[in-house]
């Protein structure tokens, strides 16, 4: 069992910098893809960046490529997100997930197994 807890969020204005971090317990991160999510108010969850568990490569969704950086560290088991260029499309309640596989990288959120309880990020026009 995993569990996942987000921090970093809040309100922030357009341009602006926010670094939301996702600390697990319960078993190491090093053997698991992590992802970011994000659900827009109205909307449905959707994919934000993923992080492979083995070689460490990342890929993002259109919307937040260049803007948006997923790293983890896995001595400290978290996983971060750097955002900059915050625009108010970005607001969102934003979520970590850990998925189990073979795959490097996962999109979907059916293939993540666990997932924290999200951390709100607004950004005022």
């Amino acid at each position: 069992q995993v569990q996942l807890v987000e921090s970093g969020g809040g309100l922030v204005q357009t341009g602006g910098s926010l670094r939301l971090s996702c600390a697990a317990s319960g078993r190491t991160l090093s053997n698991y893809a992590m992802g970011w999510f994000r659900r827009p108010p109205g909307k449905e969850r959707e994919f934000v960046a993923t992080v492979s568990w083995s070689t460490g490569r990342t890929d993002y969704a259109d919307s937040v490529k260049g803007r948006f950086t997923i790293s983890r560290d896995n001595a400290k088991n978290t996983v971060y997100l750097q955002m900059i260029s915050l625009k108010p499309e970005d607001t969102a309640v934003y979520y970590c997930g850990a998925a189990v596989g073979y795959g490097e990288f996962y999109y979907r959120t059916d293939d993540y197994r666990y997932w924290g309880q999200g951390t709100q990020v607004t950004v005022s026009s």
